[in-house]
């Protein structure tokens, strides 16, 4: 369990909240995706260091291996009972991501190791054709009595 999360999980079984969009399968749309995610996130009071970067990672995946020419990619995040459930869409189904140890010297190739190493449970799902989702969730502890909920401090 994420060791930031404490705290957050009062506010998630509050209200489930959902927050969707779509962006330009470019490097600036999924620069916007992390920003946008962040300050999503820190508007519901949750954590949101760890979260923005599994969304870096995964909106980049989208708009590098799932991009097609006019074609944008959804991020979405859902927050409920003490999980945020992280989903990008794209448009190529037909290109699933594939985990991989990459070399000393690769410049690239990292990202999904990242992922799997920050989120507590993460996939990839089919959608509608051509699309698929890859996902990520991240548990929030339960809190501790008295505790606040903070929006992003802390790392995993």
């Amino acid at each position: 369990m994420n060791q930031e999360n404490t705290g957050a999980a009062a506010q998630l079984d509050a209200r489930a909240r959902d927050f969707s969009v779509l962006f330009s399968s470019t490097p600036r749309g999924a620069r916007l995706a992390r920003l946008l995610a962040a300050e999503q996130l820190r508007s519901w009071g949750l954590p949101w260091e760890t979260a923005g970067q599994i969304v870096a990672e995964l909106a980049a995946n989208a708009a590098t291996h799932g991009r097609l020419p006019g074609r944008s990619f959804r991020l979405a995040l859902h927050a409920a009972y003490g999980v945020l459930r992280i989903e990008v869409t794209d448009t190529r189904g037909d290109r699933r991501p594939v985990r991989r140890e990459p070399g000393a010297e690769d410049e690239t190739g990292r990202g999904l190791l990242l992922v799997a190493a920050l989120a507590d449970r993460w996939g990839v799902a089919e959608d509608r054709f051509p699309r698929k989702i890859v996902w990520a969730e991240l548990d929030f502890g339960s809190p501790e009595p008295g505790a606040p909920c903070f929006g992003g401090t802390g790392g995993h």
